[in-house]
C-alpha cells in the first residue's frame, strides 16, 4: 500500500513500521506526556481496524500516540473486510477497536457479537443521535452519499452532472458509473439500503433497480472511495461515493470533478467507532475510544483532505464540508440496515455480482 508523506503531519513523529500485516502501520511516540483524556501518559499498544482513508489512519495514530505514549498500529481496511475479519479471527481477535464505515457495520458487528458496549465518559458531549442507544457504538463523523462526476466525461457522453438515482440508468452511462460493492464497502451498502427506504423496503423492487444500473456499472471496487478516483481519472463518468471523498480527490487535482445529490433522497453514514470484544488491549481500546469522542481528535481531518461533519460540536466544521440541512437525506435507520445487511449483501452476490476477490 502506498503511503504519503503529507505537510500536515510534518509535526508528527511517524516512525512507521511494518506489522500485523502489508497495510499495517505502527506509530511509536516516545516522551509522549499527556493522555488522551488529560491523564498521565499511557504505555503499552492499541491495534485498530481503520476503514477511513489512508492518509487519515495514519494522521489519526501519530496523533493518538503522541497524545497519549501508546504505541498505536493499524491495518487500512475497507468496512465490510473489517468486519469480515473481525469474524474470521473472533476466537483470538487482532484488533482492539474498530473504527469508521458507517454504523451499520458496527450493528452488523454486534449482532455477531465481535464487539462490546462500552459506554465513553466523552460520549456525553455526541448528540444523541449519532450513538447507539444500548452504547456498542458511538459516531465520530457524518458523511452524505453522492455523485462524484467527471464533468468533462459527461461532456463528451452529451449528458448532465446526475441529480437523480433515475438519471444513472441513462443509457449514454453504459459502462461509465462506478460504485464499490456492498459486501466489502459501507459505502455501497449506504447506496443498497438507501434504494431499499426509496423503495418502501420492498426488495423486489429494490433489485429491480440495482440490476438496470448493473447496466451501466464498469466496476464495483472492494474500496468505497475508489470510484471517487475512477471517475478523477476519466475512467468513468460517475463515481458513486460519500461527497467529502469527492471533495479530497477535488482539492486534490481532480478539478473537473463535480458533486451532486439525488433529489429523491440520499442517504448518509455515521461513521462510529467500537471496542472489539475479547481485544488484546481493551484498556488502551477503551482509551482510544475516549479520544476519538474528543474535538482534538475530530479535527484532523479536514487537516488531511477529509471533510466528514465531526459530531462533537465542539469540533470545527469548514466550508468544504456538506451541508445537510441543503441536501435531502432518507430516514436512516442504523439498527435497521445493520440488521438487514447480511441477506441483502448475500443477494447482491448472488444476484448482481459476486463481491471482488
Amino acid at each position: 500500500m502506498r503511503h504519503r508523506r503529507l505537510a500536515a503531519l510534518a509535526a508528527l513523529p511517524l516512525g512507521s513500521a511494518l506489522a500485523l500485516s502489508a497495510c499495517a502501520v505502527d506509530q511509536a511516540a516516545p516522551g509522549a506526556s499527556s493522555g488522551a483524556s488529560g491523564g498521565a501518559a499511557g504505555s503499552g499498544t492499541v491495534v485498530i481496524a481503520c476503514t477511513p482513508q489512508e492518509e487519515q489512519c495514519q494522521a489519526m495514530a501519530a496523533a493518538f500516540t503522541k497524545a497519549t505514549g501508546i504505541k498505536t498500529s493499524y491495518v487500512r481496511l475497507s468496512s465490510g473486510e473489517a468486519v469480515a475479519r473481525l469474524g474470521a479471527g473472533k476466537s483470538k481477535p487482532e484488533f482492539d477497536v474498530l473504527y469508521g464505515g458507517p454504523s451499520d457495520g458496527h450493528v452488523a458487528a454486534a449482532k455477531s457479537e465481535l464487539i462490546e458496549k462500552y459506554v465513553s465518559p466523552n460520549a456525553a458531549k455526541i448528540p444523541d443521535k449519532y450513538k447507539a442507544a444500548d452504547g456498542t457504538w458511538t459516531g465520530t463523523y457524518v458523511g452524505a452519499l453522492g455523485f462524484c462526476s467527471n464533468t468533462d466525461v459527461l461532456k463528451k457522453l452529451g449528458v448532465e452532472a446526475p441529480t437523480s438515482w433515475q438519471a444513472l440508468l441513462d443509457p449514454k452511462l453504459a459502462k461509465n458509473v462506478a460504485i464499490a460493492h456492498p459486501s466489502t464497502s459501507g459505502t455501497s451498502y449506504t447506496a443498497v439500503w438507501t434504494q431499499m427506504l426509496l423503495n418502501g423496503k420492498d426488495e423486489a423492487k429494490t433489485f429491480d433497480y440495482l440490476k438496470k444500473l448493473h447496466s451501466n456499472v464498469l466496476q464495483y471496487s472492494k474500496s468505497g472511495s475508489a470510484p471517487g478516483q475512477m471517475a478523477g481519472r476519466g475512467e468513468v463518468a460517475v463515481g458513486i461515493v460519500f461527497s467529502h471523498d469527492c471533495v479530497k480527490y477535488q482539492k486534490e487535482g481532480f478539478t473537473m470533478l463535480k458533486n451532486t445529490f439525488p433529489a429523491e433522497g440520499t442517504g448518509y453514514e455515521i461513521g462510529a467507532v467500537s471496542l472489539v470484544k475479547g481485544g488484546p488491549n481493551p484498556a488502551n481500546g477503551k482509551k482510544f475510544i475516549d479520544w476519538t469522542l474528543t474535538a482534538d481528535h475530530q479535527n484532523i481531518g479536514p487537516t488531511v483532505g477529509s471533510f466528514q461533519i465531526p459530531t462533537n460540536p465542539e469540533a470545527k466544521v469548514t466550508e468544504d464540508m456538506v451541508k445537510l440541512d441543503q441536501v435531502k437525506l432518507v430516514d436512516y435507520s442504523s439498527d435497521e440496515a445493520g440488521a438487514a445487511k447480511k441477506s441483502l449483501t448475500a443477494r447482491f452476490d448472488a444476484e448482481i455480482a459476486p463481491q471482488p476477490k
